[in-house]
């Protein structure tokens, strides 16, 4: 949104651009929630907007000299520049309702938020850390799933970070998943689905393969609403789908809940 006034994806109503920032990016009109970059969801969620970046030396390379239209090295390069990020995700601690949390959020603005080897990296990194400090950790999922530029080195990052949060859940720290538009992939598949409470926005496209190759696979249509977040709210795959104003405040109840603390 780079003029005063923007589109609305789905209802397409033209609105003033503020606006929109000030309802979190959500459509007043048709409560299309917009997608967010990893600095500005770690914005909306800790106090004051305030957090520490962890693990930002990190830094991904063409291990496999991978080259389709593109060069993947220069694919990277284009998107640091873009993004002003070294990689799709984002590490950071700060203060939830004074608790102290260790959070990840991943951008779809890099390279479609895809999980390479430094995302996995860094996402087992603040798995690490919320197990050596004992605070709660909450990861946010924006993601086309593994980055197919790294092959193997990709898939390896779903056997990785899920055993990291094996460890997470063995010493009882809590762990809450938030689920974005879109979360597909290997990152459906890993940690975005190991939360202790799996929670989605409106309307989110969660799934593993996407709906068109489900039904070219299966020979079958699929259902109205399939793989968005409320249909797998009503099929048990997710524990709730809350809003963008709510999710704050339901993250503290969650934590208090977790912590045994009420105030």
């Amino acid at each position: 949104m780079t003029s005063l006034w923007t589109r609305c994806n789905n209802c397409q109503r033209i609105s003033f651009k503020q606006d929109i920032i000030d309802n979190k990016y959500v459509c007043p009109a048709c409560n299309f929630h917009f997608r967010l970059s990893a600095k500005e969801r770690l914005e909306i969620l800790f106090d004051d907007g305030q957090y520490k970046l962890l693990d930002q030396h990190i830094y991904p390379v063409d291990s496999l000299h991978f080259e389709d239209s593109q060069k993947y090295s220069e694919r990277l390069e284009e998107n640091q520049e873009k993004t002003q990020l070294p990689e799709a995700v984002l590490n950071a601690e700060g203060t939830i309702a004074g608790i102290k949390v260790i959070c990840s959020a991943l951008d779809f603005g890099f390279m479609g938020g895809s999980m390479g080897s430094v995302v996995g990296e860094k996402v087992t990194r603040a798995v690490e850390r919320a197990l050596k400090e004992r605070v709660p950790l909450i990861i946010i999922s924006c993601s086309g799933g593994a980055r197919m530029q790294e092959g193997a080195l990709s898939l390896m990052q779903l056997m990785k970070t899920s055993s990291a949060l094996a460890c997470l859940d063995q010493a009882g720290i809590p762990y809450i998943s938030v689920l974005a538009d879109p979360t597909t992939g290997g990152v459906t598949a890993s940690f975005a689905m190991l939360g202790d409470i799996n929670i989605a926005e409106p309307n989110a496209l969660i799934g593993f393969a996407g709906p068109r190759v489900i039904e070219q696979t299966i020979k079958e249509k699929l259902p109205k609403g399939f793989q968005r977040s409320e249909f797998l709210l009503k099929h048990g795959m997710l524990d709730d789908v809350v809003e963008r104003k709510n999710l704050r405040s339901y993250l503290i109840r969650a934590l208090r809940l977790f912590l045994n603390r009420y105030q």
